[in-house]
């Protein structure tokens, strides 16, 4: 990994991905990796810290996670934009080769077991899986408990993004349909003084 790379406190962890990107989601079980893009997903709480994605019964990646129990939401940038695409489009079931043929390198970070980690991402969030079989089943809904997370901090320091100081292609995607994604935008602030 890059030298910008660093932790984030679990409690702020929801900021890495309440800007509402697309993100990356990883998994590994008895020898197989496989990544998937996700459009759904959304922080749930902060103490402890969860989050929530969706993820379709016929994803090689969901299986991975319910056997083994955890995952990583990645949030990729500019610069991957037709890896997060193809990732979405192809699949494990199909093609043994996905991974490489997508351009998916992944590392795995110390303490985190088998977990496979996206590389050139900008954040990183590795989960515990919550059980919940009602929700998995009627609604394809997982609940992830944050046990670690990380950001690059070209992007994102002191608790908040800054897309607006790094290179454009470090920004995060956000999918539309069809193809279409747009990227992070500039930043707009609100007066935040009480009235």
């Amino acid at each position: 990994m890059t030298q910008q790379f660093a932790p984030v406190e679990l409690a702020k962890a929801y900021r890495l991905i309440n800007h509402g990107a697309t993100a990356l989601v990883s998994a590994h079980h008895a020898g197989v990796d496989n990544v998937m893009s996700a459009s759904w997903v959304c922080g749930l709480d902060f103490k402890p810290a969860k989050l929530t994605v969706v993820l379709d019964k016929i994803a090689r990646t969901r299986e991975l996670i319910e056997q083994s129990g955890y995952f990583v939401i990645q949030v990729p940038t500019v610069a991957q934009l037709q890896m997060t695409y193809d990732l979405g489009n192809r699949t494990l079931r199909d093609d043994a080769d996905k991974l490489a043929k997508c351009g998916t390198e992944l590392f795995r970070m110390e303490g985190q077991g088998d977990l496979p980690f996206v590389a050139g991402c900008t954040a990183w969030l590795a989960c515990k899986l919550i059980p919940e079989p009602h929700n998995q089943q009627a609604h394809d809904l997982f609940i992830g408990e944050i046990v670690g997370a990380w950001a690059d901090t070209r992007v994102f320091k002191d608790g908040h993004w800054h897309f607006e100081e790094a290179d454009p292609s470090l920004r995060s995607l956000h999918y539309i349909a069809g193809g279409q994604f747009y990227a992070t935008g500039e930043p707009l602030n609100a007066n935040t003084d009480l009235v």
